[in-house]
């Protein structure tokens, strides 16, 4: 456990994820070919998935809370990438679907992902990636969205 720690404090892990997040972000969106934020691209990914599906779905999915994943939806049906209806059985829930514009500019972002994904992993074997995204993986588990879970 000693091993762990001290290895834990040499390379310190948060001040490392902190700016590896805040320099990612601001390299995509000074991209000039960049439509749409990373949230929206994340909501365009998973429509891309499920068409359809419940505002309240796509928030789980993206980590947001109420709040956030309204406010995503509507800065996207702005744009017109998306467009929200009323859901058939809960006249309450809303449904989101992607319109074709969003179909074309999530074509893009798959494209434009699968490029930064290639930059990301450059230099490193499939093996230390795994470990990576396993570790990542694993702080949703260690840290949920929601205290109380």
């Amino acid at each position: 456990m000693r091993n762990k720690e001290a290895a834990a404090r040499h390379h310190r892990l948060i001040y490392l994820l902190n700016v590896a997040q805040r320099r990612l972000q601001r390299w995509m969106a000074a991209q000039p070919q960049n439509e749409v934020t990373p949230a929206q691209a994340g909501l365009l990914f998973i429509l891309g998935k499920q068409d359809g599906v419940l505002m309240g779905e796509a928030g789980a999915a993206l980590d947001m809370g109420p709040a956030g994943i309204s406010g995503l939806v509507d800065r996207s049906a702005a744009a017109r990438l998306v467009e929200r209806r009323a859901d058939r059985e809960d006249g309450r829930a809303w449904r989101v679907w992607l319109t074709p514009k969003g179909r074309t500019v999530l074509a893009q972002a798959k494209t434009d992902a699968a490029q930064i994904n290639a930059a990301l992993t450059d230099g490193f074997t499939g093996a230390e990636i795994d470990i990576v995204a396993r570790w990542l993986t694993s702080i949703q588990t260690k840290f949920p969205r929601d205290p109380e879970e």
